[in-house]
């Protein structure tokens, strides 16, 4: 198989950033959107970074011109019919992933691979959704996916050899440092990932210690770029409540239950550094944890 052109279905945070890796690497790119005004903010996203890319001096005018030539954007799905990857990047809603799978399957050549990027739910369930599930397999970029450089590479019980290898090979064509994951919810980082977040918020609950001293502690004492909630604010709170309830609908441990306390934060609004507060509130100039009357 070889890959010459690509779709990304969502040009929201994580689809216009896989769209902009993607045409950087040279390959042709049609990314859609349902609404021409998301759309629009997408490719307006990808538009501001490549003007600050050239600005600092990170990137030439000429790369910029050609980047941005790679990028055709379209609100019609049937556009994406020629390419020869298609990756989805939709809400993590199990049920509007596979119709759109289904959906792409019937507008897609044979020859076309499908891939997820889906953070939890299971491939399996799209692939089954299709006439190809040999073809179907996760491509999971990580967040902000034009610095992160891992590219989880994950296998069903049925993705043929084929559509791997040719899988791992695009994501390292892109500058990625691709790793094999099996179809498990969460796959590698997220299942050991998750339960540490929980975690952090149930020490909070207990009283454990501050937002900040928590933070703080994990940084300094275990050499992580940032503490939990401020990873939490980053990832987002409804983000990480939804990805919880997938991973404990598949396998029934605790250790991936929401706390409470995650639960009444995504209900009061707050989501993070998207919403303006999580954790920390992003309204002045610098965040400062908020009160959230655990004493």
């Amino acid at each position: 198989m070889t890959i010459e052109t690509v779709g990304v279905v969502g040009c929201g945070l994580m689809g216009s950033g896989i769209t902009q890796v993607v045409a950087e690497a040279g390959y042709p790119v049609v990314v859609r959107e349902v609404e021409q005004r998301f759309l629009d903010q997408g490719l307006g996203a990808i538009e501001k970074h490549y003007a600050r890319a050239v600005e600092r001096g990170r990137m030439t005018a000429e790369a910029r011109a050609k980047a941005w030539g790679n990028i055709r954007g379209t609100t019609h799905l049937d556009d994406l019919a020629p390419c020869d990857l298609v990756i989805e990047a939709i809400t993590e809603q199990i049920e509007a992933k596979k119709s759109l799978f289904a959906e792409l399957d019937r507008l897609c050549p044979p020859p076309t691979i499908l891939a997820s990027n889906t953070s939890s739910c299971t491939v399996i369930d799209m692939a089954a959704a299709t006439r190809r599930p040999g073809q179907v397999l996760g491509l999971h970029f990580f967040n902000p996916a034009p610095l992160m450089k891992l590219v989880e590479v994950v296998r069903t019980v049925v993705t043929s050899e084929e559509t791997f290898r040719t899988a791992f090979e695009f994501a390292r064509s892109l500058g990625k440092e691709p790793i094999a994951a099996k179809d498990n919810s969460g796959f590698l980082v997220n299942r050991l990932l998750v339960p540490y977040l929980l975690d952090a918020i149930r020490a909070l609950e207990a009283g454990v210690g501050s937002i900040e001293d928590i933070d703080k502690g994990m940084r300094l004492g275990c050499g992580h770029p940032m503490g939990p909630f401020t990873l939490l604010d980053f990832v987002g709170l409804d983000t990480t409540y939804y990805v919880a309830h997938v991973m404990f609908e598949e396998y029934h441990e605790r250790r991936y239950a929401a706390p409470p306390l995650l639960r009444k934060m995504v209900l009061a609004g707050f989501s993070g550094r998207k919403s303006g507060k999580g954790f920390y509130d992003y309204s002045g100039p610098e965040p400062k944890p908020v009160d959230l009357g655990l004493r």
